[in-house]
């Protein structure tokens, strides 16, 4: 047995064996995959099965698709995987849940999907099996299915096997081995194992694997309950049906029905608790929990409420904090990767996940957009103990809950808090959670304690917003903008670093400001930051605060060779923004500095004192109006926010933000712009210096040489009423052409503004985008819709030089 490989794949689950396949077929490199115990051991061989096409964004949905695609090309090719298309049917029962499934119908629609609304009658017409008549309607996607997970998996071993991998059952990985901070392969009861790369795909076992080297992988175990009936006689075809406001799944089971759940309060499962030797293993089962669950899902099908009961299955699955899984190379140890806690939906995300790891390994970057999905998303603080079990206990049933916008997780808050957190409470804040921050979204009445009430149509915070949005355009407004994430760059080459990083020239005066991007070598946006030199030797880069862990990969995976030395900053500084047209008005008062445009313009930043406090200002803004950033260290915050707000002024939040941000068509890195999205895709080109050797400049050379495809387009929906979310399908001239990545509701202009990337010919105009007739699919209307690629709002920037 050799002992040097390319690749060790560590788990012997359907996802490691996907990954061994798709490395093993497309691949000469040398892959080998331990497997602890047997293939399917762990959680594959109780899963249920269920291959669906339907995933909650684009881009995860064409992994699905990919999913059922590979496992029907098998089985037509000989393969013994058990698959079947028989259709799947996701019912409502209130309005809120059939709107929400006509907008998933929509972009599964326009994503490729088979699907078709049905109402209630149509429901009980075609299935007169079903109960129907508590159901508003329902969502058929006749190419949903189910598999064998069993038999999926072995077929991939064996076809992997016969393209030249290794698979090696009864072979525990002891630990990860380590050194410098790179992987160099794994320590098993045989002995070392030297690779090149690792890739960890050990379900619930993952998180203490990595624990190992210091590579985080938050996910948590928790119970996962199904029952299966004795043999039932039905009239007609049973799809698989899912009724998502019981909690319930119902699938058919070689004449019996397979009844599972994921309850709104799960069971976490203390994974010290499995036995060392925990394989084809089981739990005890909790009839009192899974009852209520049973009891909807036999109603459901009436002519299955006296059958009785096969079996009782409890088995572990693992969750993540956000209830999506983890792919990619880990922020903490070089060429360590992961696919791991699939939250339930591992047999149908397999086959996709297999072929987007084995391109992620060789090329060393994922073929795309899967932000989603990094595990870089996550913190330090989401791998902790308690935090994972409080949040599993939520995240389980949020599957099945509704997807409200701007919902809010309960569970495991206040894990980073601004330093002025409890007078923003009093300020009357509703927070919301970001990247563990607690940031005030919008405020309620001074003294108050405001609180969300979900709905697809405007919510509670809604006219509140629209105030706050009034006092930027129109007087001042206070912000917390703590949560950036905020790194310290210094040495005598870093200049030349961030050169090579950054689309804009670095070799600037101390303190001007650059808004800049930092492109992969495919033109790609990895990072949208602001940059200031503050000495000849020093900088401040300031980014988004969901993309630190993956911001500071970046700058360290591109540090060699340099004399840099890179810090995170972000706790030690508060962030105060003071914005509006009477910015300059509140503020002179509080310093002696001269804040006059001449003295201080636009993208400049100076050192001033504010009530005796040394504050780095920094005149930006992101909202369109003239306006400062104040960095005050931390301890001094509270002295500085007492000055700030001693004379009138309103408090301002993050939902108000993203209205004014769209109306300035400013984006947003994460759903506006992405490492598949080119800089002249996204009209950003204006911040290149083509005289500098960036990263990425000879991708964009060669695209604008060609011509582009797609160009990021601002919408302007034709009427006050509709509300947009993201992922609505956009059409031109009826044709579909793109869809929403994110979108606000303009109280300047009063109706619903939306970026979307609209596909063309390559070289297509300007002026075609502009000229031509859009719509945009909202549930089952079609909303006129304006498009511009200038911003809505000031677009000559008239507000922020003053």
């Amino acid at each position: 047995m050799d002992q040097q490989h390319d690749i060790v794949i560590v788990g012997g689950g359907i996802i490691g064996c996907s990954i061994a396949y798709h490395l093993a077929t497309t691949t000469d490199l040398s892959v080998v995959l331990l497997e602890r115990s047997k293939l399917t051991s762990g959680t594959t061989w109780h899963a249920a099965g269920l291959v669906a096409e339907l995933r909650a964004s684009p881009n995860l949905t064409r992994l699905a698709k990919y999913s059922g695609a590979l496992y029907e090309t098998l089985q037509n090719e000989g393969e013994a995987l058990g698959f079947n298309r028989i259709g799947a049917l996701t019912v409502a029962r209130n309005d809120a849940r059939a709107f929400e499934l006509k907008k998933q119908a929509a972009m599964a629609r326009h994503n490729g999907v088979t699907c078709q609304w049905l109402d209630g009658a149509a429901l009980a017409e075609r299935w007169p099996h079903l109960y129907t008549d508590d159901l508003t309607g329902g969502v058929y996607m006749p190419n949903d299915g189910q598999t064998n997970p069993v038999d999926a998996t072995m077929a991939l071993a064996r076809l992997a096997r016969r393209a030249g991998a290794e698979i090696r059952e009864d072979t525990p990985v002891l630990e990860l081995i380590a050194d410098g901070g790179t992987i160099r392969g794994v320590e098993t009861a045989g002995g070392f194992i030297a690779a090149n790369k690792v890739v960890v795909c050990a379900g619930l076992w993952s998180r203490a694997l990595g624990a190992g080297v210091g590579a985080r992988f938050p996910l948590y175990p928790a119970e996962h309950f199904y029952a299966v009936t004795e043999s039932v006689t039905i009239d007609g075809d049973t799809p698989i049906v899912r009724v998502p406001d019981d909690g319930v799944y119902i699938k058919p089971d070689a004449g019996r029905l397979l009844i599972g759940c994921f309850e709104r309060e799960a069971k976490p499962l203390d994974p010290d608790s499995l036995p060392a030797d925990f394989s084809f293993g089981e739990l005890p089962f909790d009839l009192e929990h899974f009852a209520p669950y049973l009891e909807a899902g036999l109603a459901r099908i009436p002519e299955a409420a006296n059958v009785g009961i096969r079996t009782w299955f409890n088995g572990p699955e693992s969750f993540t904090p956000d209830g999506r899984y983890m792919l990619g190379e880990s922020p903490d140890v070089a060429q360590l990767y992961v696919a791991a806690g699939f939250n339930s939906i591992g047999i149908q995300s397999a086959g996709g996940v297999g072929h987007v790891m084995a391109q992620w390994l060789v090329d060393g970057h994922a073929p795309m957009d899967l932000w989603e999905v990094d595990v870089r998303r996550f913190f330090p603080f989401h791998n902790d103990n308690h935090y994972l079990v409080a949040r599993t206990a939520e995240s389980l049933g949020r599957l099945y809950a509704m997807h409200w916008p701007y919902f809010q997780y309960t569970s495991a808050r206040d894990q980073r808090r601004s330093p002025v957190h409890d007078a923003l409470a009093a300020a009357g804040a509703c927070f919301g959670e970001l990247a563990g921050w607690e940031r005030a979204n919008w405020y309620g009445e001074p003294g108050s304690k405001p609180t969300y009430a979900y709905s697809y149509e405007r919510q509670n915070w809604f006219e509140h917003a629209r105030a706050e949005h009034r006092a930027v355009r129109s007087d001042v407004a206070f912000f917390d903008q703590t949560s950036f994430a905020k790194y310290s760059v210094s040495g005598a080459d870093a200049c030349r670093y961030l050169d090579r990083l950054s689309t804009a020239n670095m070799d600037v005066p101390p303190g001007k400001i650059v808004y800049c991007q930092w492109l992969n070598e495919r033109g790609g946006i990895e990072a949208d930051v602001t940059i200031t030199r503050l000495t000849e030797t020093r900088y401040w880069v300031v980014s988004a605060a969901a993309s630190a862990v993956r911001d500071l990969h970046w700058m360290h995976r591109h540090a060699a060779g340099f004399a840099v030395d890179i810090t995170d900053i972000t706790a030690d500084y508060a962030v105060f923004g003071v914005m509006g047209p009477n910015a300059r008005r509140h503020l002179q008062p509080l310093t002696d500095a001269d804040l006059s445009h001449e003295l201080f313009p636009f993208a400049s930043a100076q050192t001033i004192d504010i009530a005796g406090t040394p504050v780095h200002a920094a005149r930006l803004t992101y909202v369109g109006a003239l306006g400062w950033e104040l960095y005050v260290r931390r301890d001094a915050a509270a002295g500085v926010y007492r000055a700030l707000t001693g004379h009138p002024i309103r408090h301002a939040g993050y939902h108000a933000m993203d209205s004014l941000r769209l109306e300035k068509a400013y984006r947003h890195w994460g759903h506006d712009i992405s490492d598949e999205d080119t800089l002249l895709e996204a009209g950003l080109s204006f911040t290149a210096d083509w005289d500098t050797n960036f990263i990425g400049r000879e991708a964009l050379v060669a695209q604008k040489a060609r011509g582009l495809e797609r160009r990021l387009t601002l919408f302007r929906v034709m009427d006050d009423v509709t509300l947009l979310t993201h992922d609505e399908p956009v059409r031109q001239n009826g044709k579909p052409v793109g869809h929403v990545v994110s979108s606000a509701y303009s109280y300047q202009f009063d109706c619903s503004l939306a970026f979307a990337y609209v596909q063309g010919e390559a070289g297509f105009s300007r002026q075609s985008v502009i000229d031509a007739e859009y719509t945009i699919e909202v549930g089952d209307r079609e909303v006129p819709a304006q498009a511009s690629l200038r911003a809505l709002f000031d677009p000559e920037n008239a507000e922020i030089h003053c």
